[in-house]
């Protein structure tokens, strides 16, 4: 992602269990195809709704 970029211009998904839309994070940049939760807490609940 280059620099100076502002956030509503941020890639964007929707997470597969809150539905709630999460942006890119940095932290995420090796693995942005991957993410599916926008939390820890969402992560650890995917199988709880």
């Amino acid at each position: 992602m280059p620099k100076g970029v502002r956030k509503n211009q941020l890639p964007q998904k929707v997470c597969a269990r809150c539905a709630r839309p999460f942006r890119w994070r940095k932290k995420w940049r090796l693995c942005w195809e991957e993410v599916l939760y926008c939390s820890n807490r969402c992560r650890n609940n995917k199988n709880t709704h």
